[in-house]
């Protein structure tokens, strides 16, 4: 077992942008590149931007999926001491966090050397990779149990890889947290409209195996 203090392999918070609020034509290309078909997914969304779809991880990103509060840690800790992180969506009560291709297979190995999980202290995030599917939320911002937290907005946005996540799932799980501090937190203004009350055991993906 290792104790991390920085995130490893990672651009320099000083480089990172802010986190996007509305999926861009360019975030839009990139996720649809995730599909097999990726002209006729970009033309099912124009037609029904307010649709949720389901696309195909393990070749554009995976997913690594955690309960909202589990997932709020993380996130906060990749904002306001990590690099930031890539697209993030909230979907039924769970949180999707965007990774690099790999991710999935991964993390799990690296979270077991951690110890992760001894006790029942945190849950175990579900990596969906290649394989699986993963449902996103619309590309319209519209009221629901399913949102973009951060937007993708770029044609080849920067993704979080294993070791990242692992240092931001380490310290979330080992390090109190702080209330956030409205000056400094760039998810202060989010967390109202992103975080609401909403059923922990929902089912929140349309996979067909677990890891």
């Amino acid at each position: 077992m290792t104790t991390m203090t920085t995130a490893p392999g990672c651009p320099s918070p000083d480089t990172r942008t802010a986190p996007a609020t509305h999926v861009t034509p360019q975030g839009a290309a990139w996720l649809a590149s995730a599909s097999a078909r990726p002209q006729r997914t970009l033309a099912l969304w124009q037609a029904r931007p307010a649709s949720p779809a389901a696309l195909p991880c393990g070749t554009a990103f995976d997913v690594v999926n955690v309960p909202l509060v589990l997932g709020r840690r993380v996130l906060d800790l990749l904002w306001t001491e990590g690099p930031g992180s890539g697209p993030v969506a909230v979907h039924r009560g769970r949180l999707l966090l965007f990774a690099a291709p790999g991710t999935a297979q991964r993390l799990p190995a690296l979270l077991a050397w951690e110890e992760w999980g001894g006790c029942g202290a945190a849950p175990a995030p579900l990596c969906h990779g290649l394989g699986d599917a993963v449902t996103v939320p619309p590309l319209a911002a519209a009221p629901g149990t399913s949102r973009w937290l951060v937007a993708p907005d770029a044609r080849a946005p920067w993704l979080p890889g294993p070791e990242a996540l692992l240092w931001a799932f380490v310290r979330a799980a080992r390090t109190p947290r702080p209330g956030p501090d409205p000056r400094t937190d760039p998810l202060t203004d989010l967390r109202v409209s992103i975080f609401p009350s909403a059923d922990p055991d929902a089912n929140v993906y349309d996979v067909s195996r677990r890891r």
